[in-house]
């Protein structure tokens, strides 16, 4: 355990009992959980106050746990140019819940929580331009989230008659075929008349 670390920690969640909900080590970072209608005012006292001064936000992102009962993490990652130190927040929200938009902290949280909205439905609120940003316009789901089917629901395609991108739902080519061979990995046990691996029958067949 990083003993500079530690004392950054133990520093913060003096500083900001309320905010604070945990601190630990993780991959020789700091790792601080935040409630979640306090995360403005950490994310704000950890770029200004001076032994912290985590001034760039170098990343925003959800993380999925649809087993849990605050589904969503919103993690963000911030970096002090000053003291060479990274820091690692995690504020935990279900669906419908409002996440405080960190935009008025950091202006490059805007896409980043436009991105977390569209692929997860994590909402922000006070947000300057709350939009999809990756997704088609009329896009349905949010397909990072774990319970999202892998074909999606819908589909887009030139269409050579009308001259344009239509957009349909998911058609497969063909159903699903259940095969009986086992894993090429664990290897096969079925056995084939007109196998020319077999040398018994390499000068029968020549």
């Amino acid at each position: 355990m990083d003993q500079g670390l530690q004392e950054l920690g133990e520093f913060i969640q003096v500083s900001m009992p309320e905010a604070v909900l945990g601190v630990t080590q993780e991959h020789e970072e700091l790792m601080l959980v935040c409630a979640l209608d306090k995360c403005i005012n950490l994310l704000t006292f950890l770029r200004d106050d001076s032994n912290c001064l985590f001034k760039i936000l170098s990343d925003l992102c959800g993380v999925d746990y649809p087993e849990r009962e605050n589904r969503f993490d919103v993690v963000y990652n911030l970096l002090s140019v000053r003291h060479n130190q990274r820091v690692r927040v995690k504020v935990y929200c279900d669906e419908g819940d409002l996440v405080p938009s960190a935009t008025a902290v950091y202006s490059a949280a805007s896409w980043y929580e436009r991105e977390a909205y569209d692929l997860y439905g994590i909402l922000f609120c006070d947000h300057p331009d709350m939009r999809r940003l990756l997704t088609d316009y009329g896009f349905e789901g949010h397909p990072l989230r774990k319970d999202f089917p892998l074909t999606g629901h819908f589909q887009v395609r030139y269409d050579e008659a009308q001259k344009r991108v239509v957009r349909e739902p998911v058609k497969l080519a063909q159903a699903f075929r259940s095969f009986d061979f086992s894993s090429p990995w664990e290897g096969s046990n079925n056995t084939f008349t007109n196998d020319y691996k077999n040398h018994d029958n390499i000068e029968e067949d020549i």
